[in-house]
């Protein structure tokens, strides 16, 4: 049932668009990458290699993925690549998010 004061989170026709942003977001692996990328503004691949401790085949993959759903964006410099935050929802839709669970959560020991 329908309530005008409720209305609804999304249209319909984004709910599979949002699901798929925010099963590419919940991958801790990728959280990582963003956290730094947001620290850093640009970083390299081996930048982001040697700050997470992945190995560079993993953080090349994370970041591809990341860049097909718009996340990231990537720069050519010579033979290296630099990538970067591409959208701007990012920090606030994590942001939000550890508002939320922080009040609720306490982390594992």
């Amino acid at each position: 049932m329908s309530d005008a004061s409720n209305p609804p989170l999304l249209r319909d026709a984004m709910i599979e668009r949002v699901a798929r942003r925010l099963k590419v977001m919940g991958d801790p692996v990728r959280l990582e990458l963003l956290n730094l990328l947001r620290i850093h503004e640009e970083l390299s691949v081996q930048a982001l290699v040697d700050a997470s401790g992945q190995r560079q085949a993993n953080v090349s993959k994370h970041l591809g993925i990341m860049m097909r759903d718009g996340l990231v964006k990537r720069r050519k410099e010579g033979v290296n690549a630099y990538y970067s935050i591409d959208d701007a929802s990012v920090p606030g839709v994590c942001l939000l998010i550890a508002n939320a669970i922080g009040e609720t959560e306490t982390p594992a020991e």
